[in-house]
C-alpha cells in the first residue's frame, strides 16, 4: 500500500510539472520563473524516486530473508560406522568413461575353434584342431577334451600342435632311455615336431644340434631363431652346412666334447706351425724376388696403355710402387731348415709385433715404419742366428699374443654336450620321395641312379638327414622319425598320456608370460571371412610357404 501513494503521488506531481511547463511556454512568463519550476520540480523527483527504491528494498529484503530459513535437523551416525562402510563405485570415483564407438568399425566374431592344415588332404585339419566345447571346456580333434586347468593357460591356437608336440616328446623320451641326457640331433627344427623336439631336449638339459632343412634353411632369421632356441654348448646350422659332412662331423664331435677352440696341443703342433711358416716363406720369396722394382704381382708391370703414354710409364710406375716394399732376396732352403728353429721363429714373430704395433700406433720414434721386409729379416736370421738369452724372459706376455713356445690359456671353455643320445627326424616331403627313391633301388648302382633323378631340394634333404643318421649309428644311438615314417628307420609310437602331458606342461604360459614351447604361427581368421579358408590353404601348399605354421579359426 505504502509503495503504491509513492508513485500515485509521484505521477500526479509530474502531471502538474507538465502543466506548469506548458501554461509557462503558453504565456511566456519570465525566464527566472521557469528556472525555478524545473529546479523545484526536479528535486521532488529525486527524492520521491529515492524513497520509493529504498521501501520496494526493505520490502523485498524481508521477504527472501524469511523464505530462506532452513531449520537444521543432525542425524545421529549408527554405532557401527566407519570409512569403510562406503565402498566407491565399480567404475571408480568419478564419472564412469565410457569409449566411444565407431559405427563404421567391425567387430569381430568370437573364435569357437582352431584348425592347421592337413596338406596331404589340401584342406583343413579336423583331426589336429581345438574347439570350445560346453561349460567353456576344449576339444581337441584327436586327443579328446583337454584339461579344463591347462587348457586355461594355453593360446588356443597352440592346442592344433598338440599332436607334433606330442610326438616330440614320445621320440624324446624313447631315445633318452630312462632320462638320459647329452648330445640330441635333429633334423626338420624348422617344423612344428622338429621345433617341439628341440625345446623339450633343452629344457631337458640336452645339447642339441638342430638342422633347419631347405625349406627354411635359406631364411637366415628363422635359422638364427632356431639358433636360440637351443643353449649351449648346442646350436642350429642350415641344411647345406649338414651336406658338407666331414665339417658337420667336426662340429658335433666339438660339441659332444667340449674341445675349446682356442686350445691347441702345442707339443705335437708347434713344429707344424714352423714348417708351415718356412714353407710360406719359401712361396714369398718365389712369388716377389728381388729383381722386381717391388713385392706385387708382375702382371702390373706390364705396359698396357696407349703407345703414347710408354715414354711416362716408367717414372710413373716408379713413383707407384714406392708405397709397396721392395721385392725379397733368394733364401737357401737347407740354410732355412737347419738354422731357423723354434727359437728363431719366436724372436721373428716378436719383431714382428713390434713392427705391426709401431705401423699401427702411428710410429714410436725408434722403429722405421716406411719399411718393413720380413723375408729379409728370416735370411739375416738363418745366414747368422741371433741369440736368445738376451730376450726378455721375465717380460709380461701380451694378452691374445701367439706363441709358438708356450700353450695359450684357453679364452672360450665350451661345456661338454656329453655322448650322442639320439636323432629325431622330422619327415618333409622331399625326404619322403627321396628315401622311397633310395629304398625301392636293390643296387648300389640303382640307388645311384635314384639320387641322380631327383630334384636338388630331394637331394639336399637325403643328405643332411643321413649325416645326421649316420653319425647317430656311430655312437650307437637311437633313431626316430616325427611326422611320417621313413624306410629303413622306426617312426615314434603313438604318444601316451604321459607324452600328451608333456606337451601340455610345455605350452603353459606362466607368470611373465613364457612357455617351454613356442612356434611361429600365422592365424587366418576364416570366423571373419570365409574365403580366408581357402586362401591359408593356398598359402600352406606353397613350395617355399614361409618359416612359420598356417593355422585357420573359425
Amino acid at each position: 500500500t505504502t509503495n503504491t501513494q509513492h508513485i500515485n503521488q509521484a505521477q500526479a506531481l509530474l502531471d502538474r510539472v507538465c502543466d506548469s511547463r506548458a501554461c509557462l511556454h503558453h504565456h511566456h512568463t519570465g525566464r527566472e520563473t521557469i528556472i525555478m519550476m524545473l529546479s523545484v520540480s526536479s528535486s521532488a523527483l529525486a527524492r520521491l524516486a529515492a524513497r520509493s527504491r529504498a521501501a520496494a528494498a526493505a520490502s523485498s529484503t524481508s521477504v527472501r530473508n524469511m523464505g530462506m530459513q532452513v531449520r537444521e535437523e543432525i542425524e545421529e551416525l549408527p554405532p557401527n560406522f566407519s570409512m569403510d562402510a562406503v565402498k566407491p563405485p565399480p567404475h571408480g570415483f568419478g564419472d564412469q568413461h565410457e569409449e566411444e564407438v565407431d559405427p563404421m568399425a567391425y567387430v569381430r566374431k568370437p573364435v569357437s575353434s582352431v584348425h592347421s592344415i592337413d596338406l596331404s588332404k589340401g584342406a583343413i585339419s579336423a583331426l589336429d584342431s581345438a574347439a570350445f566345447g560346453p561349460s567353456g571346456s576344449v576339444v581337441h580333434g584327436r586327443f579328446g577334451t583337454v584339461d579344463a586347468s591347462a587348457a586355461s593357460t594355453i593360446p588356443l591356437e597352440y592346442l592344433a600342435f598338440l599332436r607334433p608336440a606330442s610326438e616330440g616328446a614320445a621320440a624324446l623320451r624313447e631315445i633318452s632311455e630312462g632320462g638320459k641326457t647329452g648330445t640330441v640331433l635333429v633334423y626338420g627344427a624348422s617344423r612344428p615336431a622338429g621345433m617341439s623336439a628341440v625345446q623339450l631336449a633343452t629344457a631337458s638339459g640336452n645339447a642339441v644340434v638342430a638342422v633347419v632343412d631347405g625349406q627354411h634353411s635359406g631364411h637366415d632369421e628363422m635359422v638364427d631363431t632356431v639358433k636360440g632356441l637351443t643353449s649351449e654348448p648346442g646350436t642350429a646350422v642350415a641344411e647345406q652346412y649338414a651336406l658338407c659332412k666331414a665339417n658337420f662331423r667336426d662340429l658335433v664331435e666339438k660339441i659332444v666334447s667340449g674341445d675349446d677352440f682356442t686350445a691347441f696341443d702345442f707339443d705335437s703342433n708347434q713344429y707344424q706351425f714352423l714348417a708351415d711358416f718356412k714353407a710360406n716363406v719359401l712361396d714369398y720369396v718365389e712369388a716377389y724376388p728381388s729383381d722386381l722394382p717391388a713385392a706385387v704381382d708382375s702382371e702390373q708391370l706390364k705396359f698396357t696403355g696407349k703407345e703414347k703414354d710408354r715414354a711416362n710409364f716408367k717414372a710413373n710406375m716408379n713413383a707407384y710402387l714406392s708405397q709397396y716394399q721392395p721385392g725379397a732376396d733368394p733364401i737357401d732352403p737347407a740354410q732355412l731348415e737347419a738354422n731357423f728353429n723354434v727359437d728363431q721363429y719366436e724372436l721373428f714373430k716378436k719383431k714382428f709385433a713390434t713392427q705391426t704395433t709401431a705401423v699401427v700406433s702411428g710410429g714410436d720414434g725408434v722403429t722405421n715404419i716406411d719399411r718393413f721386409a720380413p723375408a729379409e729379416i728370416v735370411n739375416n736370421m738363418c745366414m747368422q742366428p741371433e741369440s736368445t738369452d738376451s730376450s726378455d724372459a721375465g717380460a709380461a706376455a701380451y694378452p691374445f699374443e701367439f706363441s709358438i713356445k708356450k700353450e695359450s690359456t684357453p679364452t672360450t671353455p665350451m661345456a661338454k654336450g656329453g655322448p650322442i643320445v639320439g636323432a629325431i627326424i622330422e619327415v618333409t616331403p622331399d625326404l619322403a620321395v627321396a628315401c622311397e627313391a633310395v629304398a625301392a633301388a636293390k643296387t648300389l648302382r640303382e640307388k645311384a641312379e635314384a639320387l641322380q633323378f631327383l630334384t636338388e631340394p630331394q637331394k639336399s634333404a637325403f643328405g643332411a638327414a643321413s649325416s645326421i643318421i649316420g653319425l647317430a649309428k656311430k655312437a650307437g644311438a637311437a633313431v626316430r622319425t616325427v611326422g611320417g615314417s621313413l624306410p629303413g628307420l622306426d617312426a615314434v609310437e603313438k604318444p601316451s598320456e604321459q607324452d600328451i602331458q608333456t606337451a601340455l606342461e610345455g605350452m603353459e604360459l606362466g607368470d611373465d608370460g613364457t612357455s617351454k614351447l613356442n612356434y611361429f604361427i600365422q592365424v587366418y581368421r576364416a570366423s571373419d571371412f570365409p574365403v580366408y579358408e581357402d586362401y591359408a590353404i593356398h598359402r600352406a601348399n606353397e613350395p617355399l610357404s614361409g618359416p612359420r605354421q598356417i593355422v585357420v579359426t573359425k
